[in-house]
């Protein structure tokens, strides 16, 4: 549903989602359940039972043990089931919400907020009945509803928690890469994101095809071009010259343009019979065991990921020596499984990005990278020896615009604050206003192509993120080149 086809209510709830102040403290009323507080001002934490909120599609249950209540709800199995929690606010603010739940493998719920779509909340696998971080909510004063609704379906939702947030403290980030000889362009570029965090939110695109796109829409380039390493596989190059991605890459810094790249590491051998040979990054695509070749470091396959390492290098050195600092993101999206260094779990994929950081540094003395980590999972999560960047890569439904505030704590939490958050892929734009009223404020965001920019943002939502206050876009940005940094 695009801004335009928004009912009176929905486009009155974004109305008053961004206007006025963004934390006041208030107590809330729940509609039942026998673990529900009286209601006072200002109080704390309360739980709302779903088997006491209205259900549609679903039904209660009080089979097992571990649940809250008399029960809890099931029955998540088709589009449309759902749990509707009304909420009664004293007064307007924002609440932290946990759901309480159970799903037997990971599993993805979505929320609706006073009628209108929010954020999809991953549920991590539990046989047992826990609670997750679900981010924030801003509750008006008065009634609310808060739905929890099947996405990927079959799990049990028990409750809700929601509590009065205080207001974020100032982020404890610190001007200093894990790379004790990073360069001056490496140092100056993250010195600047750290300045700006909080405050500011770089505008980024994928594709340079993509940035004509965004002048036509707006008469403004994006802050950060995204590109992808992905042609300098050796198995890409074997078969096909690269296009000029790298001299892409130089123009655009030299342009005083931020660069971040991907890697979509094509298998280091040939894929299965029958797949496109380049998608060997997919799982299904290819028998590479990255396990065994992390494992085994005297076999062939080691010796593989080594020369595919080795050719990547060659690459970021061609960056180095023209002054690129990189926002480098290798390994991205591990925790899906759905590429290859993903395929065997969080171990070998931390093992692989630790590699990748050794032998850049250590062996081929690349220094120009800011690295970068992409998954919001504590299991997944390499070391904070070897990261300077958290963030994660969130496609929202068409034209929800929500802060995505859920994956934006969960990073913060990941690293207790220490390091930069970034939405490295997107396709609707979060709502700058939104994310600056939740407290939301992405290090960057990078839209993955010209077809989501305009097939998942109206032209108008873009041209009000690139017009706003709170988003840089390519002519905001200072000197980056003699940005003042540590030495």
């Amino acid at each position: 549903m695009n801004d335009d086809e928004q009912s009176p209510r929905q486009r009155l709830s974004r109305r008053a989602l961004v206007q006025g102040a963004a934390a006041a403290s208030l107590g809330v009323i729940a509609t039942g359940g026998a673990m529900a507080a009286p209601a006072r001002a200002d109080s704390g934490p309360r739980i709302y039972e779903a088997e006491d909120a209205e259900l549609t599609g679903v039904r209660v249950s009080s089979e097992g043990a571990g649940y809250s209540g008399r029960g809890f709800v099931t029955g998540f199995d088709a589009t449309g089931d759902a749990v509707t929690f009304t909420v009664d606010a004293k007064r307007r603010g924002l609440h932290e919400l946990r759901i309480r739940y159970r799903a037997d493998a990971e599993k993805y719920t979505r929320l609706a907020l006073n009628g209108e779509p929010w954020e999809s909340i991953r549920l991590p696998e539990s046989q047992s009945f826990t609670e997750t971080a679900a981010g924030r909510l801003m509750l008006d004063a008065g009634s609310n509803t808060v739905v929890v609704q099947s996405n990927w379906g079959y799990y049990d939702i028990d409750a809700i928690r929601l509590t009065p947030t205080r207001d974020r403290p100032r982020h404890k980030v610190r001007k200093q890469l894990v790379d004790a000889d990073a360069s001056v362009e490496a140092r100056a570029l993250h010195s600047y994101l750290v300045d700006s965090y909080g405050h500011r939110i770089l505008a980024g695109q994928q594709e340079l095809s993509a940035v004509g796109v965004v002048e036509e829409l707006t008469g403004k380039k994006p802050a950060v071009l995204g590109l992808d390493l992905m042609r300098y596989s050796p198995t890409f190059t074997e078969r096909e010259t690269p296009p000029p991605i790298i001299e892409d890459a130089i123009a655009w810094s030299a342009a005083n343009g931020v660069v971040t790249f991907c890697w979509h590491w094509n298998s280091p051998i040939p894929v299965k019979p029958g797949a496109l040979w380049y998608q060997g990054f997919y799982t299904e695509n290819t028998d590479f065991d990255v396990e065994h070749a992390l494992s085994h470091p005297d076999s062939a396959e080691h010796a593989l990921l080594l020369r595919d390492i080795d050719a990547i290098a060659v690459q970021l050195a061609r960056l180095q020596d023209n002054r690129v600092p990189v926002l480098f993101r290798p390994l991205h999206e591990a925790e899906g499984g759905w590429f290859w260094w993903g395929a065997k779990g969080p171990e070998p994929a931390k093992a692989l990005y630790r590699l990748l950081h050794e032998r850049l540094t250590g062996q081929h003395g690349i220094h120009n990278l800011i690295w970068v980590w992409n998954s919001t999972s504590p299991d997944w999560y390499p070391g904070s020896d070897i990261v300077d960047i958290v963030s994660a890569d969130v496609y929202e439904p068409d034209f929800n615009h929500n802060p995505l505030s859920s994956h934006h704590e969960a990073l913060v939490s990941l690293v207790d604050d220490r390091k930069l958050v970034a939405l490295s892929e997107n396709g609707p734009i979060p709502d700058p206003r939104l994310s600056q009223l939740y407290g939301s404020m992405w290090s960057w965001f990078n839209v993955w192509s010209a077809g989501r920019l305009t097939g998942q943002n109206s032209a108008e939502h873009v041209r009000d993120v690139y017009s706003s206050p709170y988003v840089v876009t390519h002519d905001d940005l200072p000197d980056l080149a003699s940005y003042p940094h540590p030495r």
